[in-house]
């Protein structure tokens, strides 16, 4: 049977990771969170693609391309 004892460093390791990861998992909330109120701002999925800031003429309907 070993003995297992653990030093005091990879207590503080352990901390800090913890908080690491937690901080990454609160950045994706944040992106997710965003990108979900975005999508459901702007209600039709036309629109959504619309929004690339990149003139695309094939999108736009013919009455408005005149």
């Amino acid at each position: 049977m070993a003995i297992k004892v653990e030093h005091e460093i990879h207590e503080r390791r352990k901390g800090r990771n913890m908080g690491v990861g937690l901080l990454l998992v609160g950045m994706i909330a944040i992106v997710f969170g965003l990108t979900v109120v975005k999508v459901l701002q702007l209600g039709d999925a036309k629109q959504f693609e619309k929004f690339d800031h990149v003139a695309r003429p094939q999108i736009i309907p013919a009455e408005e391309s005149n």
